[in-house]
């Protein structure tokens, strides 16, 4: 690590040599860093150089040099400018989930392991380099997330000959069981998890990269499609697939092989209850909600790989179902281009697959057939390589469910265990378009930035036990677009009426936390990061705009979306690209608008009909 980094580090929280854990931080953050992508590197340690550079000026010294009173005071003059707060906050990130991480390993020192993991259920995985040069299928599957899963799954037990093309590679429950929550993070994301949509303001887009796809790393939230949502899409988009009884059929197999329940209140979790007691006393809509975790017992680490197997991400449920069907999954394994026939009578058909190994050797499956199933960042560009996006729509139309979240300060410790990840919604201002749900983050990985800088910033991690945190997502216009052929490039500009809709979000979150009890509410706001009760946020509130919040989305959908328009659809209502025969398009890219729920439902239901239609038409 460099002087530079390793000086930001202590600054930032405020080393004194009192504590061993701090002292392991730098080495963590070493390994976090190597896993971001390269830009993000440069990024954080040319930031760093900076922050060291201007201490030499300030001080005669680097900080590393300097005692943590004079540390303190350089940080102080920095985060007394506003214009240098997003630098700030872009740097504190990762050495607080570096020291959230080492804070919790030193504590638990000495604490007896876990019960050992279950055995997952038998998939028949190929790693690429022992997949053959040349081969054939009736159908390939580009993906193995929650649209890719339940096609092959469906294509299969038609009695279709199926290769799954897996990216990512398989990770068992026992491997989740082993490893720090953090550790994890880094191997189950794509780019380390540092996705960046660009606009202003700038939104974190993480998206998981393993067989099983992001389903590995949501929180199992599971929502039925609402029937305005249906309606929007059968009477706007012509889809008839959206018809809400035929959908329901597919909704109700989707919830039976995931095992979908409400969940308990057993161990829901202190963060769950301060949301229902909360939005009890205001009187407001507020539940458990319905997740596919049969037997959760409350590790709250959803989102970097449930270590006891509970939740039934695809890979535990659906794809080994497909297997079963005599489906088979290659991973490690990019998919470069879809092969056509241009010469075919009736115009251009599909061929087949071709696809790199990590070592860049190629390979290709013959194949009448392509489910396009890579996610909505994705797909787009695997049609771009082929020559199959000329559709002028074709990565327009991103939705993403932008987010954001407030903490609340309570008397007592808050993230006691077990606890679900995220437990209530709080569903009164849903038809407005603001879902609210209680959101704990893993054991060492804070998911909300915590204010101030150095022994202030200490001061609150060793107190983030005290925090319940509440999120909420907004059900947004499509405003975002996937630019790229062999790598994303993402732009999304907040629609004002959304951005209005956030900022109603953070007021609204504030509300419930101080009707549960909250001494204090941490806003996310830079200039006024807490407040004491709900006017002071709304004072707060009423000069700031939505640029200064942070946002993060975790569903983009809609980038290759069925329609009966051609001038509008790149595919058909029927999930059929236009332009070419044997393309389906089968993920979140399909869906024409926001869902306006957690989407992973929507996408196998919807997943589910088009291949169930595709079966009956071969």
């Amino acid at each position: 690590m460099s002087r530079s980094l390793r000086g930001l580090v202590a600054a930032l929280l405020a080393d004194d040599g009192s504590e061993q854990w701090l002292a392991a931080v730098p080495h963590r953050l070493d390994s976090l860093l190597a896993s971001l992508p390269l830009p993000a590197r440069v990024g954080i340690k040319c930031g760093a150089a900076a922050v060291d550079a201007y201490a030499t000026l300030r001080t005669g010294a680097r900080l590393d040099r300097l005692p943590v009173g004079d540390r303190d005071a350089v940080l102080a003059s920095l985060t007394a400018r506003p214009a240098l707060l997003p630098l700030l906050d872009a740097l504190k990130v990762p050495a607080v989930l570096a020291g959230s991480t080492e804070r919790m390993l030193h504590r638990a020192a000495g604490t007896p392991p876990a019960s050992s993991a279950p055995v997952d259920p038998p998939l028949d995985c190929v790693p690429s380099p022992q997949w053959p040069d040349r081969s054939t299928a009736d159908a390939v599957v580009v993906g193995s997330g929650a649209g890719g899963a339940i096609a092959a799954r469906t294509l299969a037990r038609a009695g279709m000959r199926v290769v799954i093309l897996e990216e990512g590679r398989r990770h068992t429950t026992a491997d989740f069981a082993r490893r720090v929550p953090l550790d994890r993070f880094t191997d189950l994301y794509r780019d380390g998890g540092a996705t960046v949509m660009w606009g202003r303001p700038p939104v974190l887009l993480p998206t998981g990269r393993a067989v099983g796809g992001t389903t590995v790393v949501n929180a199992g939230t599971c929502y039925r499609t609402p029937h305005r949502v249906l309606a929007r899409w059968h009477d706007t988009f012509g889809l008839d697939i959206a018809d809400p009884s035929a959908f329901a059929v597919h909704l109700d197999d989707v919830e039976r092989v995931l095992g979908v329940a409400r969940q308990p209140l057993d161990v829901l979790g202190r963060n769950g209850l301060l949301a229902l007691d909360g939005a009890g006393r205001l009187g407001w809509r507020a539940a458990p909600v319905r997740r596919n975790a049969p037997g959760c017992r409350g590790s709250c680490e959803c989102v970097v790989g449930c270590p006891t197997g509970a939740k039934q991400s695809v890979q535990l449920s659906v794809l080994p179902d497909a297997c079963a069907a005599g489906a088979r999954i290659v991973t490690s394994a990019r998919a470069e281009r879809i092969l056509t026939d241009p010469d075919r009578p009736g115009g251009p058909r599909c061929a087949g697959i071709a696809a790199r190994r990590p070592d860049g050797s190629r390979f290709e499956i013959l194949s009448p057939m392509v489910v396009v199933a890579a996610g909505a960042l994705q797909s787009p560009l695997l049609l771009r390589r082929s020559g199959l996006g000329k559709h002028p729509r074709t990565g327009r139309n991103l939705a993403v469910h932008p987010a954001t979240s407030v903490a609340g300060r309570f008397p007592d410790a808050v993230s006691d265990r077990p606890a679900v990840l995220q437990s209530v919604a709080v569903e009164e201002l849903h038809h407005d378009g603001i879902l609210i749900e209680a959101t704990a983050p893993p054991p060492g990985m804070g998911s909300f930035v915590l204010p101030g800088a150095g022994r202030d910033l200490r001061a609150e991690l060793e107190g983030a036990e005290r925090l319940a945190v509440l999120g909420a997502m907004i059900a947004d216009r499509p405003a975002g677009k996937v630019l790229g052929a062999r790598y994303p490039l993402l732009r999304y500009d907040l629609d004002p009426r959304d951005g209005s809709s956030l900022l109603r979000a953070v007021a609204t979150m504030g509300e419930v936390l101080f009707a549960a009890g909250a001494d204090e509410v941490l806003t996310g706001l830079p200039t006024r990061p807490r407040v004491r009760s709900v006017r002071e946020l709304e004072a707060a509130l009423s000069d700031m705009t939505p640029r200064q919040l942070h946002l993060s989305a975790f569903h983009p959908t809609g980038t290759i979306a069925l329609g009966a328009d051609d001038q509008v659809a790149p595919a058909d209502p029927h999930g059929w690209l236009r332009g070419v025969r044997g393309v389906l398009i089968a993920d979140g890219s399909a869906l024409p608008s926001c869902p306006e729920v957690n989407p992973q439902l929507t996408i196998m239901a919807t997943a589910s009909a088009l291949a169930s239609a595709a079966t009956r038409s071969a």
